[in-house]
C-alpha cells in the first residue's frame, strides 16, 4: 500500500491546490445559470408556477435518485478528475439543450442530465479535496473550497444577470456551456499526487482490515441523523429563491434578470466571507454547534421572504442564505469525513448525503410550487419557515456530535508532580 499523502496548507501555493481553487471557481461559476435563472427564463416563455416547479422537481429527483450510484462510480473510478470531466460535459449539454430547446421535453431531459451531472461533480472534488490536502488540513480547505466557488457564483450571477438583461434570456445558458471550458483545463491542470487517487485515497483513511462495511456505515446513526437534518433545510431552503425569482419577474419585469443577479451575488460574498472561519469553527468548537447557527438562518429568511414585496428588501434577506450556505457548504464533505473515518467509502457517504438533499429539493420545489399557485407566495414561504424551524429542533435533537476525538497518544497526561 502507498504511504499516504502529508497534509497540505490550504493556502500553500502548491500548482495542484491553485488548479483546485479554480476547479471550485468554475464550476460554481456555470451552475449558476441553474438555479433562479431558470425561473426567469421558463416565467418569460409563458411557463406556470407549478410547471416550473415540474420542472426544478425533475432535476432534484434525477440528483435524488442518482446520488447513491454515482458515490459508488465515483469511488470505484480510478481518476478522480476523469469523473470531473464527466461531469462537467454533462453540465454543458444540459445548458445547450436549455438554450436551444425551451419546450417542455428537451427542458426536462436538461434538468435530468444537469441532475446527473451535480452527482458527479460533488464527490469527485470533495474526493480530490481530501487526497490532496489529507485529514489533517480537511476542514479547512474545505472552507477555501467554499470561498472560491463563493466568488465564482457571484461573478457567474453577475456576468449571466448582465447577458440576460442585456442581450437575451438564453444567453445565460450559452455563457454557463461556453464555462465549462476553463473548468475542465482546471482538471487537466490538476495532476495526480500519486499515481493512483484512489490508492491515496484509500492510505489517507485505514487498512483493508481495518475497514467497517458499507451497511454499518449506511446504518451508522450519525450518517442518518444529518441525514434527516438535511433534508429539513433543503425542504425549508431549495424553493426559496426560486419562488421569490418568479415575483421578483412579476414585480420588476425586463429588470428581473440584475435583481435575481444581486440576489445570488449577496449571499456568495457572505460566503466568501465566513467559510474559512466555519472550517475552523467546526474544528475548535464541533461541528454540531456551527451547524445549529447555519439552520437558524433559514426559518428567519422565510419569515422575511413572506413578510416583505420589495425588491431591495429581498436582496437583503438574501444574506441569511449566506449563512446558511457557507455552515452547509462546509459542513457536508466534513461529516462525511467523520463518519468514514476507517471505511474507505467516503464518496458512498456524499452520495447519500446527496439522496437526502434530493428528497428536500424535490418535495421543496413541487410543495412550494403548489402552494404559491393555489394559496399565494407568502403562505409558501411560511410554509418553508415552519420547515426550517423544524430543521433547527431537529439538530437540537437528534444531531450527535461527529468531530472525532484526540487519540490517546495525543492526550495531555498529568505531569509526575501532579
Amino acid at each position: 500500500m502507498p504511504p499516504a499523502p502529508a497534509p497540505s496548507s490550504p493556502s500553500a501555493p502548491e500548482p495542484g491546490l491553485r488548479a483546485l481553487d479554480w476547479l471550485n471557481f468554475f464550476i460554481a461559476n456555470l451552475q449558476t445559470g441553474f438555479g433562479p435563472f431558470i425561473a426567469v427564463y421558463l416565467t418569460g416563455d409563458k411557463w406556470t408556477q407549478g410547471e416550473i416547479g415540474v420542472a426544478l422537481s425533475v432535476n432534484a429527483a434525477v440528483t435524488m435518485l442518482a446520488q447513491v450510484p454515482a458515490g459508488g462510480f465515483v469511488d470505484w473510478l480510478p481518476q478522480k478528475r476523469l469523473a470531473a470531466a464527466i461531469g462537467l460535459c454533462a453540465v454543458a449539454i444540459s445548458a445547450v439543450l436549455l438554450a436551444l430547446f425551451p419546450a417542455k421535453l428537451p427542458v426536462l431531459l436538461a434538468q435530468a442530465l444537469h441532475g446527473f451531472s451535480t452527482c458527479i461533480l460533488v464527490p469527485a472534488v470533495a474526493a480530490i479535496t481530501l487526497n490532496r490536502v489529507g485529514r489533517q488540513a480537511f476542514a479547512e480547505r474545505l472552507g477555501r473550497n467554499a470561498r472560491f466557488a463563493a466568488i465564482g457564483s457571484a461573478v457567474g450571477a453577475a456576468m449571466m444577470g448582465a447577458a440576460g438583461t442585456y442581450l437575451s434570456s438564453d444567453a445565460v445558458f450559452w455563457l454557463a456551456a461556453v464555462l465549462t471550458l476553463p473548468a475542465l483545463l482546471a482538471v487537466q491542470a490538476m495532476p495526480p499526487r500519486n499515481p493512483s487517487e484512489d490508492q491515496a485515497l484509500a492510505a489517507a483513511t485505514e487498512p483493508p482490515e481495518r475497514q467497517r462495511g458499507t451497511l454499518l456505515v449506511l446504518l451508522d446513526r450519525r450518517l442518518l441523523a444529518f441525514a434527516l437534518c438535511i433534508v429539513l433545510f433543503q425542504f425549508a431552503n431549495a424553493a426559496m429563491l426560486p419562488l421569490a425569482g418568479t415575483e421578483v419577474t412579476r414585480m420588476a419585469g425586463s429588470g428581473a434578470n440584475l435583481i435575481i443577479a444581486a440576489c445570488l451575488v449577496v449571499p456568495q460574498a457572505v460566503v466568501a466571507l465566513f467559510s474559512p472561519g466555519v472550517g475552523r469553527a467546526a474544528e475548535r468548537i464541533g461541528r454540531r454547534r456551527v451547524l445549529l447557527l447555519g439552520f437558524l438562518a433559514l426559518p428567519a429568511r422565510g419569515l422575511l421572504f413572506a413578510t416583505v414585496a420589495s425588491p431591495p428588501l429581498i436582496v437583503a434577506a438574501q444574506v441569511l442564505d449566506g449563512v446558511g450556505g457557507a455552515v452547509v457548504g462546509v459542513l457536508v464533505p466534513l461529516v462525511a469525513a467523520d463518519v468514514t473515518r476507517g471505511t474507505g467509502r467516503f464518496n458512498l457517504c456524499m452520495g447519500v448525503i446527496g439522496l437526502a438533499v434530493g428528497v428536500g429539493a424535490t418535495l421543496s420545489t413541487t410543495v412550494a410550487g403548489e402552494l404559491a399557485t393555489q394559496y399565494g407566495s407568502s403562505v409558501a414561504f411560511l410554509a418553508l419557515a415552519v420547515a426550517g424551524m423544524l430543521a433547527v429542533v431537529t439538530v437540537l435533537v437528534g444531531m450527535p456530535e461527529t468531530r472525532p476525538t484526540p487519540p490517546p497518544s495525543v492526550t495531555a497526561r498529568p505531569s509526575p508532580d501532579a
